[in-house]
């Protein structure tokens, strides 16, 4: 429904758990959308997380090498006009050839998670475009810098395009209603969902990103709203407010493209937001 409502904005997929998917599908699939979209599908690559991987019965120790196989896949899959094999360590195919090809060319914009610098090392090596979901600018700030060092190391430079920054929104006509739209009429809301705390808690224990169970939990319970706006988690306030808060997370980190969540806790204030944002915001952030 969506590739026909949308007839000129590019749409985001973002994205597929590729190592616990059949990466010839999903190659398949993101070709057949971009064709139905004439060129205006966006990939997103993700690597899951452990309670995805224990569904599966697939060992989640195993899952940078399944990504990192599963991307080179696909993208030869939408790049090799002729039928290959492939015999890889997790994956094996006698003949791989789909239909339809992709629009784009040599095919649709990529992206992957850049949460650790092995993600950002691949990504620069591959020229894979590198997103943040509700993480903290200083955060990204560093992951970005690497990146990007990474990416000259591979003879090119990423564009402000090839950044993804994914955090919370709202805007009301003035800031104190912004912050009052959040913090009255509702439950109290100790992190960005309602998630389960000891399926919370049991996913930091398992250190899936490798890093240590304080930097996981601060990942999964993110600070009360002032901390989150100061750090970057969210944009809250007036139209002008928010513009600001844009105009310093793009100086920060140079991205180029933003992934709004809308928070507002009741429809009106949803709406009201939404219009905000499309009267006074967009038209003076398009030329960023």
């Amino acid at each position: 429904v969506l590739t026909q409502v949308a007839r000129n904005a590019k749409i985001a997929i973002l994205g597929a758990t590729v190592p616990i998917l059949n990466p010839v599908r999903v190659a398949e699939e993101f070709a057949m959308l971009d064709t139905m979209t004439n060129g205006r599908i966006v990939a997103g690559m993700l690597r899951g997380t452990p309670n995805e991987y224990v569904t599966y019965n697939v060992n989640p120790a195993e899952s940078r090498e399944r990504f990192e196989e599963a991307v080179q896949l696909i993208t030869m899959a939408w790049t090799e006009p002729q039928p290959f094999g492939w015999q890889g360590r997790f994956y094996e195919y006698r003949s791989i050839s789909i239909w339809p090809r992709p629009v784009q060319q040599p095919h649709p914009p990529l992206y992957m998670s850049g949460s650790s610098p092995e993600s950002g090392e691949f990504a620069a090596r591959n020229r894979i475009g590198l997103g943040f979901a509700f993480t903290t600018v200083p955060r990204a700030e560093k992951a970005v810098a690497f990146y990007r060092e990474k990416a000259t190391e591979s003879d090119w430079e990423p564009t402000p395009d090839h950044i993804i920054y994914r955090l919370a929104m709202h805007v009301a006509d003035t800031d104190e209603q912004a912050m009052a739209d959040l913090t009255s009429g509702a439950p109290r809301r100790e992190g960005m969902s309602l998630a389960n705390r000891a399926v919370e808690s049991a996913v930091a224990d398992r250190g899936y990103y490798g890093r240590d169970k304080a930097e996981q939990r601060a990942r999964l319970h993110p600070n009360e709203l002032k901390e989150r706006i100061k750090l970057g988690q969210m944009l809250l306030g007036s139209p002008e407010t928010v513009l600001r808060q844009i105009h310093a997370i793009r100086d920060a980190l140079g991205a180029g493209i933003l992934d709004l969540s809308l928070v507002a806790q009741d429809r009106g204030a949803m709406m009201k937001s939404i219009e905000l944002f499309g009267e006074k915001i967009l038209p003076k952030i398009r030329d960023l």
